[in-house]
């Protein structure tokens, strides 16, 4: 009877792991369908000289890491405006997209507030 025991037992663990199997495939294709989140900012645009590209800066509080004091950091994203409707002063939400230009990497969602 014991020997039927550890059979019983080797092939419960073995179904187990044919179960187990599957699913795990199941999940790295999810996965690998599936995309990231893509970076999404708020920033104030700076130049609106070109056609259907804006300039945003987008301005960051940042702990210093030696003072602990509060420092601003500022970064220019060069922003695809589609319908040229961006002007400089305005407050905007940009999102990550893929390279459109040499620098163009940034696209805008939407004019959260117009200068006046």
């Amino acid at each position: 009877m014991a020997e039927n025991t550890t059979t019983t037992d080797s092939a419960e663990g073995s179904a187990s792991d044919e179960a187990d199997t599957p699913s795990g495939a199941e999940t790295v294709a999810e996965d690998s369908t599936t995309r990231s989140a893509r970076k999404v900012r708020e920033g104030v645009v700076t130049s609106a000289g070109m056609d259907k590209t804006i300039i945003v800066t987008v301005t960051d509080r940042v702990r210093h890491a030696k003072y602990n004091k509060f420092v601003l950091r500022s970064k220019k994203l060069y922003t695809h405006d589609e319908t040229n409707d961006a002007g400089v002063g305005d407050k905007v939400r940009v999102m990550e997209t893929r390279p459109m230009s040499k620098s163009k990497r940034w696209r805008l969602v939407d004019v959260l507030e117009r200068a006046r």
